[in-house]
């Protein structure tokens, strides 16, 4: 598909070649965040029914699929906020559900290694965890990163630093500091 032109569609059409071409990222993303394939699909939703109605928003300051990560992080942490997601969801299991789910993106994840490396990962503290996931998930570069999350530059780049350091030492069988 080439590059989408807003102009040549109509908003709920536009919207969902939006969808088409970024729900995937979109959700494991969410899923990434959140630790839970239900409430990434929730937030799928919300995503792509925030994005309806702020179109006209949008200033192509950055790409659609920069704003449309944008969204997703905001609305997870919104979900993390809650204090009701702590008390449900923060358990130490979280992460074997995390690997046992049948989906997609779960099957993709084959290989013991891959498994070890996204449960490492799912350890890692939220603000860790997300330059990570933006990072090597999603492909985005440090100054999209910073924009997303709305942080110095170099603070994305400690970050990635402490959560590859931190990654390492859990990979060798230490724990997290």
């Amino acid at each position: 598909m080439g590059e989408l032109r807003e102009e040549w569609l109509n908003k709920k059409d536009f919207v969902e070649q939006l969808f088409n071409r970024y729900a995937t990222e979109v959700k494991r993303t969410a899923y990434l965040y959140l630790k839970d394939i239900n409430l990434a699909e929730d937030v799928l939703q919300e995503v792509f029914i925030a994005c309806y109605k702020k179109l006209e928003e949008f200033r192509e300051e950055c790409s659609y699929k920069t704003w449309l990560i944008r969204i997703t992080v905001n609305k997870c942490r919104d979900h993390l906020r809650r204090w009701s997601f702590w008390n449900i969801f923060f358990s130490k299991d979280a992460g074997d559900k995390l690997v046992e789910t049948k989906t997609p993106e779960n099957q993709a994840v084959v290989s013991e290694e891959e498994k070890e490396i996204g449960m490492a990962i799912l350890q890692l503290p939220i603000k860790l965890r997300e330059v990570i996931i933006l990072f090597y998930y999603q492909e985005l570069g440090i100054k999209e990163i910073s924009s997303i999350l709305e942080i110095n530059e170099n603070t994305v780049k400690t970050r990635l630093h402490r959560a590859r350091s931190s990654l390492k030492e859990v990979l060798r069988g230490g724990d997290f500091e």
